[in-house]
């Protein structure tokens, strides 16, 4: 059984159909976009249900902002905006409430940097997962982008509204702590 068929209407038109009341259009922008809102969500959060509260914070969030779509950029670049910034925001509330397990117990960590057992792409993700949970959010968010959605740094600056000068230098020094942190795991060992 195949679902509705999709909205043909533009992005553009979708957006002043529903500024002018129409769910549908705003529904339609929603499935057209969802996969890629979550997707940018996923690299913020791993558990399957506040990643679903995320998007759901996040399509609320363009709902209420639709009237400042200005149509000057394609509406997937505005809707990451939003996303990005969304996520921003659930970093720095999750790190208020953030958990005190401290990094040696969450992976078994060998001298020479190497994990033990045949889970060791699992554990240094786990181990990654961890020590970037213990980075500041706009650390965080910067090391994200930049290393592991492989964006330039014009791309976040112009995602988070910083200048292309302060990604570099937050990045430069969230790097650095993320590297204290690991050597902290690691007993400063290296």
């Amino acid at each position: 059984m195949a679902g509705p068929e999709p909205d043909p209407r533009p992005d553009g038109r979708l957006v002043a159909a529903a500024l002018g009341g129409d769910e549908g259009a705003f529904a339609a922008l929603v499935g057209r976009h969802k996969r890629q809102v979550l997707r940018i969500a996923a690299r913020f959060s791993r558990d399957p249900h506040e990643l679903e509260e995320l998007g759901q914070e996040i399509f609320l969030r363009a709902y209420a902002d639709l009237g400042q779509y200005r149509g000057e950029a394609p509406f997937s670049h505005w809707l990451s905006r939003i996303a990005v910034r969304s996520c921003y925001d659930a970093l720095r509330k999750r790190r208020r409430e953030v958990d005190t397990l401290p990094l040696d117990d969450a992976a078994p960590y060998m001298a020479d940097g190497s994990i033990p057992g045949t889970e060791n792409a699992e554990a240094a993700r786990n181990l990654l997962s961890r020590a970037l949970s213990r980075l500041r959010p706009a650390e965080r968010l910067v090391v994200t982008l930049l290393s592991l959605e492989e964006r330039t740094v014009r791309e976040v600056a112009a995602l988070t509204g910083w200048t292309e000068v302060n990604v570099k230098v937050r990045a430069y020094r969230a790097r650095r702590e993320l590297k204290r942190i690991l050597e902290e795991a690691d007993g400063g060992k290296r």
